[in-house]
């Protein structure tokens, strides 16, 4: 039911057309092109004229008999070995078969369409010096949702994504297979029956398709759009939590965050207060309790949860600045009348701030795993051990918290920064590399690690506020409690956990559970 909802939602949202320019992609528009709410993507005519001059520039260069990287040489450590006229589309053809030697899972339809459709922007900003049929190739593709097979592994993330770019490359020139309708497919046999044009590369474009980090980057930038809906349902678990152990709401008091203005702090402080409403029946039976403060996980819900926020704002700046950026080497410059050689195609920017963003999630799933901790012991929540009726009989949700330990620790080790790293490649030519694209696998992981945790707090919260009754939550706590128990029940005896954690990490997923937090107390800050 929750699928079919949501492909109505997404089929009401279609939204025309977007020209590509080089220079407005956002994160919001790499979320909606890989999830197909574009009915087009068309190339600009402001960046076609880009591309044209810029084409003619180095064509005429290459008339007056100039040696020029890439184009009319050898690649690497071969850039000294310079290449006949006769032997320039045989050069980017060998350029593409030859770094294909990517391995591993491929990356998921979302994923490849962020790349083709970041590959071809920045080859619409007109500084690689080649035609603009290259970007309609790779719009048609994206327009048909025609994908090509691009395993996951095989990128240092210098010199480009050469590995999976070529796979996304060689896809284009009728080699390699793609997925289509469904299924898998020898990318010529595709091309032929929806009559598009073979692209047959011209000098630099080979190398032209494969420069860049859109691979991280798209990678990144669809991670962190997962982590902007992800904080807010981090905001509502940690709520739901703190009412079910009727913890306090005066931790959140905006005369505190004035006095530490880290704006992710503030923001959650209020986005906190406003998923909790001003009290509750909850709230108040407790007004007068012995306890001082709360835990940390709960009292410093807005430190973390902020510094989480504050981090993934950092990390899309970059990504945004990366996605409209030039990557190629050499760049051709037509005003200025220059092609520099130059290493714009290394990763390190966007490695870094996938790695930091990595490192800021896995410290919201270890402060969701305490307060979940805190929900199961009875010395801490003053509720039956494990939140099981009859007890002992019932081992109640003992394991769940396990399980929860369990990703928080393999995130640790996920967590390590893929950026610490380097190894020489290419004959010592590429002696630095960035391993940003391996940052962005494992964010990835550690995203999908941390909605689990977050999954699991909510089905203990929800287990938790139930021992409450006739007590009630309010503000979105009630709204969200109310919802979840449309799908999960309260557990009168032991059942497989597992099945209650993924309906509720699918509502994650899917939005669902954000819809009703919004519906409840509006947008939430991140």
């Amino acid at each position: 039911m929750i699928s079919q909802e949501k492909t109505k939602r997404e089929n009401k949202m279609k939204l025309g057309v977007f020209k590509l320019n080089g220079n407005d992609v956002d994160l919001d528009t790499v979320w909606k092109v890989a999830h197909r709410q574009f009915d087009r993507i068309e190339l600009s005519d402001s960046a076609r004229k880009k591309m044209q001059n810029s084409l003619q520039y180095i064509s005429s260069r290459l008339k007056q008999g100039e040696t020029m990287y890439g184009v009319n040489t050898g690649f690497g450590a071969f850039s000294s070995v310079k290449i006949s006229p006769e032997e320039i589309v045989q050069l980017q053809k060998n350029l593409i078969r030859s770094h294909c030697c990517g391995v591993g899972p491929l990356f998921s339809e979302e994923q490849t369409r962020a790349i083709l459709f970041l590959r071809a922007n920045a080859l619409a900003r007109g500084h690689s010096g080649i035609r603009h049929e290259v970007v309609e190739s790779l719009l048609t593709f994206l327009n048909l949702d025609i994908l090509p097979c691009i395993p996951q592994q095989g990128s240092v993330g210098a010199s480009g994504d050469l590995a999976p770019l070529s796979h996304l490359a060689l896809a284009l020139i009728g080699e390699g297979e793609v997925l289509w309708q469904g299924k898998r497919w020898p990318a010529l046999e595709v091309i032929n029956k929806n009559k598009i044009s073979l692209l047959e590369l011209q000098a630099k474009e080979g190398l032209s398709l494969i420069n860049g980090c859109q691979v991280m980057t798209a990678v990144g930038l669809l991670a962190a759009a997962q982590t902007r809906r992800l904080v807010g349902i981090a905001d509502l678990a940690g709520a739901m939590s703190l009412e079910a152990l009727r913890g306090s709401r005066t931790a959140f008091d905006p005369l505190i965050f004035a006095t530490r203005p880290h704006p992710g702090e503030a923001k959650t402080a209020r986005n906190l207060l406003k998923i909790l409403g001003p009290t509750s029946t909850i709230g108040k039976s407790h007004e007068n309790c012995h306890r001082v403060q709360d835990a940390y996980s709960l009292r410093c819900m807005p430190a973390v949860h902020g510094a989480v926020k504050d981090t993934l704002k950092r990390a899309v700046e970059t990504l945004e600045v990366e996605a409209n950026s030039s990557t190629d080497n050499p760049l051709v410059f037509t005003e200025e009348e220059k092609i520099l050689s130059c290493g714009n195609f290394h990763g390190e920017p966007v490695a870094f701030v996938l790695d930091f963003l990595a490192i800021a999630v896995s410290a919201l799933a270890s402060i969701s795993e305490c307060r979940i901790e805190k929900l199961i012991n009875p010395a801490m929540s003053g509720l039956p051990a494990f939140l099981a009726p009859n007890g002992g009989l019932n081992s109640g949700l003992m394991i769940v918290q396990v399980a929860a330990a369990a990703l928080v620790s393999e995130n640790k080790i996920l967590a390590h920064p893929a950026s610490v790293d380097s190894i020489p490649t290419s004959a010592d030519k590429e002696d630095h590399v960035s391993m940003g694209t391996i940052a962005a696998r494992k964010l990835q992981q550690i995203i999908t690690h941390t909605e689990n945790v977050v999954a699991m707090e909510l089905l203990a919260g929800a287990q938790a506020l139930d021992f409450l009754k006739p007590d009630q939550p309010a503000g979105a706590v009630e709204a969200a409690y109310h919802f979840l128990r449309q799908y999960i029940p309260f557990a009168k005896q032991d059942r497989v956990f597992s099945r209650d954690v993924e309906v509720i990490h699918n509502l994650i997923k899917n939005s669902s559970l954000t819809q009703v937090l919004e519906q409840a107390v509006g947008e939430l800050e991140w």
